[in-house]
């Protein structure tokens, strides 16, 4: 497997944080629902709710397995309120001091719940799912998969589920693209689909690899990802990222894919005017991930299998290089050609030492002017000025140290007439 990818590491929180706020987003929608282990605990923005408001649902091992009657405390601050769920599994407190830090708790049958820390915002309220008995579920699937596993695998098809998404975000002139893909089998036994899937990354693409908690059906070679069969029932999660480099302010994403997406969600970092647009794509909106990064989030129907995602990105951050290579040439040519003159005139005089100096000199400046230029830290009529100034004296410097080379015939005694 390659080497980590290091600025990953730095950003996945972010991206995580977005993977659960896009689950809940879609929650309601799939019939695929999110890994509770993901979104327990966690507050999710709820602009629809009234400022100071925080709903708690409390539920049992999964989504929609609602608790009701359970007692629910809120803090905020000092203040503690309590509420208690309803049929739904929903306890809901108001009025809530806003900006300020508060944590949700709750008892169901015995095991005791806290949420992570929030805050709660100053427009809109927030939504908290405590989910009682994650490790009595795991460890039921644990058993499930390994009975699974034991079985022989059965001719069929997997799809990519509604979770399953491609998210980017900007590092300098460059994309980190994650994929964060659930292959699902809906069959109770191991499907063999007659070969690995297989995902070729687009050009452009480098430094790809898998991430941490990926399944080890997934594997990089190169720009290749391949995912291997047979599939156990339920869901496959496979995570990679790679990084995108891009030349202009347009980039045009095109990823095709070896099996159909029950549902198409692309996100993308908001950063400037950046427009996306998809002809599979045609539901944008906007979302914020715990750590305040807004993504442009784009949703469409099923894709199927073979058809590519095709995404185009308008005003990307770009910065044009070509001056600053320009001047780092210019720079490199004038610093090139003093050590070549310095290594021929090793044997001058003084005063060409003295005019050796002065040239280094003057070449000196001219590749500060370049830098201050290149900065904006000088205005363009006074940088020709000075470009100008130096390199007349220049140009009367290297004339007075060809004047000075010595004759290549040499001379003094000894010396034929």
């Amino acid at each position: 497997m390659p080497a980590p990818f290091q600025v990953s590491r730095v950003v996945r929180p972010a991206v995580l944080a977005v993977v659960v706020a896009l689950a809940a987003v879609n929650a309601a929608a799939q019939t695929q629902m999110p890994d509770p282990s993901l979104i327990h605990g966690r507050a999710l923005p709820a602009p629809e709710l009234s400022t100071g408001t925080v709903t708690v649902r409390v539920v049992r091992q999964s989504i929609g397995n609602d608790a009701p009657d359970q007692t629910v405390r809120v803090t905020v601050g000092d203040k503690t309120s309590t509420a208690t769920t309803d049929a739904m599994g929903r306890a809901e407190f108001s009025d809530l001091a806003v900006g300020q830090e508060g944590r949700a708790t709750a008892t169901v049958d015995g095991e005791a719940m806290e949420s992570q820390p929030f805050t709660v915002p100053t427009s809109g309220g927030l939504r908290v799912i405590l989910v009682a008995g994650i490790a009595e579920a795991n460890a039921r699937k644990a058993r499930e998969a390994a009975e699974a596993a034991a079985a022989p695998a059965t001719k069929g098809v997997v799809v990519f589920g509604g979770n399953s998404r491609v998210l980017m975000q900007f590092t300098d002139d460059s994309l980190q693209v994650y994929y964060v893909l659930d292959v699902v089998n809906n069959a109770r036994a191991r499907v063999d689909v007659g070969g690995p899937l297989v995902v070729d990354l687009p050009a452009g693409a480098s430094s790809a690899t898998a991430l941490e908690g990926s399944s080890p059906l997934g594997t990089i070679s190169g720009n290749r990802l391949t995912i291997a069969g047979p599939f156990p029932s339920g869901t496959t999660s496979v995570q990679i990222a790679y990084r995108m480099a891009y030349s202009s302010s347009v980039l045009n994403f095109v990823q095709p894919w070896p099996a159909g997406f029950e549902r198409m969600t692309v996100g993308v970092e908001k950063v400037g005017t950046l427009t996306m647009s998809s002809p599979q794509l045609p539901e944008t909106s906007e979302v914020e991930g715990d750590g305040g990064q807004v993504f442009v989030l784009g949703r469409g129907g099923a894709l199927a299998a073979g058809t590519p995602l095709t995404v185009t990105l308008g005003n990307l951050p770009y910065r044009n290089r070509t001056p600053r290579y320009v001047a780092l040439a210019l720079a490199a040519g004038f610093i090139a050609l003093g050590a070549w003159l310095a290594f021929t005139g090793s044997a001058r005089d003084t005063s060409r030492q003295a005019l050796m100096n002065r040239r280094e000199a003057l070449l000196q400046e001219l590749a500060q002017l370049e830098v201050k230029r290149r900065d904006g830290a000088m205005s363009a009529d006074r940088y020709a000025a000075r470009r100008q100034r130096v390199l007349t004296e220049l140009e009367h410097v290297l004339g007075e140290l060809d004047q000075a080379v010595p004759d290549p015939q040499g001379g003094g005694e000894g010396v034929a007439a």
